[in-house]
């Protein structure tokens, strides 16, 4: 066994770390990573879910938890179909949504001025995607925009309904957890600025409002 302390780390150096290690380790060897919050869970279990790896986790303490991951487990890397994947980044897909189109929201507020007017003009473009002929791929939130990923957003509903036609929505952990909102996240998944970074430069258009 393999045993990794990454508590006290940020975002995404404890699954860089972990990919690293996962390398060079032996077939059904395990590795072990512990770690303090329960973002840093998600975030390495969905790494080891792409990489079609077993892994399971256990709580040891209020901010102690290790995940266990089996090296070169049953199932092909997801990582393994990139190349097909990307192939034909602009093609529509068959449910409407466009691959390799990614939209950014970093923000509350669309543009700078007035903060009332951007929440306005902020909401009204999330329900304009949602009224487009060809949905993005993925819809990334981070710093401010978090919060429109999160209970009480008036974005939620239209978010939900791009979730329900297959966009994939991504919403960074580090921030959700700078803001106190882990526990308030109403749609999609928590990601990492690893994934963050993947999505970004593999995408074939990047839509920042």
């Amino acid at each position: 066994m393999i045993r990794l302390d990454e508590r006290g780390k940020q975002c995404p150096i404890p699954v860089i770390e972990t990919k690293k290690v996962l390398k060079s380790a032996s077939e059904g060897e395990i590795v072990a990573v512990t770690v303090d919050n329960e973002i840093a869970v998600q975030n390495l279990q969905k790494m080891a879910d792409h990489k079609g790896l077993h892994s399971e986790y256990s709580k040891r303490g209020d901010r102690e938890f290790t995940v266990s991951i089996t090296a070169s487990g049953a199932g092909a890397p997801k990582e393994n179909l990139k190349d097909e994947e990307t192939m034909d980044l602009c093609v529509p897909a068959e449910d409407g949504r466009r691959k390799g189109i990614v939209v950014v929201l970093s923000s509350r507020y669309m543009g700078t001025g007035e903060e009332k007017l951007g929440e306005t003009l902020m909401k009204g473009f999330v329900y304009a995607l949602t009224q487009q002929e060809q949905l993005p791929e993925t819809v990334l939130l981070y710093n401010g925009g978090a919060f429109l990923s999160c209970q009480g957003s008036d974005s939620l509903e239209d978010l939900l309904y791009l979730e329900s036609k297959g966009v994939e929505i991504l919403t960074c952990g580090t921030c959700l957890n700078f803001y106190e909102l882990s526990e308030k996240l109403g749609v999609g998944s928590v990601t990492n600025m690893y994934e963050i970074v993947e999505k970004e430069t593999n995408a074939s258009v990047i839509i920042r409002p």
